[in-house]
């Protein structure tokens, strides 16, 4: 039985490069074809999308996702909407399971927060609205000057602990670093069971020590400022000011031992002080894991190093098995082999994004299906209807 009636009148399904296969399991479910197009690079490897059928007055969904060739996929998703937009859709919808570039969402020394960036891009090109899910900060969503529906994988992951798992209720929820343990506490919540926090090195490496924006320092003036000493241990440090001003009583800088020197203008120099750089202590597990079943929660699995230090502690610590759970799975370099030869036991992730050749080099590779999300999403968009079924008992920590 169809259960989604007409959902293919005034509606077309187009879809890149990067997951076809998952486009195929949408268009399945919906008992709908995907739409003609071509997408190719040309030989000076410029993108070129030829749209194979009118678009005109019709609510256009491209399904597009982060893959191994991320820039190509971006390329052909901008191309693709901004072909749509020309020929006089009525509505373009991204449906974008993993949004490339997410992870680069914070400032970082010289950097930019790239996920601006494309969060724009994707406006300009002439998209109306975003389906995505798990997005790395759900910050993210703010970049976007369209509507935005950020679903949740968590509801599957569960399932399949549920389902898959047969003495889960022996398990223990495990955060690999602090930042994820509202995941984690939301996993064991719902499932009833323990959590446990690792914490320590080896270092995490989605974050910097130090902030890293430094200028040379300035050269000492000639004319050096009045120092003289202050109670409770601390140095009074009076900049030069311009003659004839003295320094307010209420301005005078209280300062430790480390202090740095700053040219200020008019003022000859102010010492500020120094925060100390941060250091992690040696890792070490919060929580007792001995004789259970560890299940590591996390939104992304890319640079596997972190996840199989985190498994060795956790068997170390007494866990007779560990698994490891996300969202996306990307699974770049040699990630395979790495999880092949470590001590984890499996790894499951959605087909969020592709992951067939990596199953073929690692067994311990297991894949959740969210296509059935996704193609509700999609009817419910085409069809007006609200998406609060999809969010039912969904909670910010999710």
């Amino acid at each position: 039985m169809n259960a989604y009636p007409d959902a293919g009148k005034e509606m077309l399904l187009f879809t890149g490069n990067s997951h076809q296969e998952l486009a195929r399991l949408v268009a399945s479910r919906m008992c709908i074809k995907i739409g003609t197009c071509s997408v190719y690079q040309k030989p000076n490897k410029e993108t070129q999308v030829e749209i194979g059928e009118s678009v005109r007055g019709k609510d256009v969904f491209i399904i597009q996702t982060g893959s191994r060739d991320v820039n190509d996929a971006i390329m052909e998703l901008l191309i693709m909407a901004y072909a749509c937009t020309t020929s006089s859709a009525k509505r373009i919808i991204g449906v974008i399971p993993y949004l490339p570039y997410s992870k680069q969402c914070k400032m970082r020394k010289r950097g930019s927060i790239v996920s601006k960036l494309v969060a724009s891009m994707l406006c300009k090109a002439g998209f109306h609205h975003i389906i995505t899910m798990d997005l790395h900060q759900k910050e993210i969503q703010g970049f976007f000057d369209v509507p935005i529906d950020n679903l949740r994988a968590s509801p599957f992951l569960i399932q399949y602990i549920q389902d898959q798992i047969p003495d889960y209720r022996n398990a223990v929820i495990v955060a690999k670093t602090p930042a994820s343990a509202k995941k984690a506490q939301s996993f064991a919540e719902r499932l009833r069971l323990g959590i446990a926090v690792i914490h320590g090195e080896p270092q995490d490496f989605d974050s910097d020590r130090e902030d890293g924006r430094h200028s040379p320092p300035p050269q000492e003036s000639a004319a050096s400022g009045t120092s003289r000493g202050g109670g409770d241990g601390f140095k009074t440090v009076e900049a030069a000011w311009p003659s004839g001003i003295s320094l307010p009583e209420s301005s005078r800088v209280m300062l430790g031992q480390r202090t740095r020197t700053v040219s200020t203008g008019h003022f000859e120099k102010l010492e500020i002080p120094l925060l100390t750089a941060k250091e992690k202590p040696p890792i070490n597990v919060v929580g007792d894991v001995g004789g259970k079943i560890a299940i590591i929660v996390d939104d992304i699995i890319d640079d596997v190093d972190p996840f199989v230090a985190a498994a060795d502690i956790l068997k170390e610590r007494g866990a007779y098995k560990v698994y490891v759970m996300a969202t996306h799975g990307l699974l770049s370099l040699d990630a395979p082999r790495i999880l092949e030869e470590s001590s984890i036991d499996e790894v499951v992730v959605t087909n969020s994004v592709p992951h067939e050749l990596q199953k073929l080099q690692c067994h311990k590779i297991k894949t959740v299906d969210i296509s059935f999300i996704l193609s509700e999403a999609i009817r419910r968009i085409h069809h007006g209807e609200s998406m609060s079924y999809l969010f039912r008992n969904i909670s910010i920590d999710d």
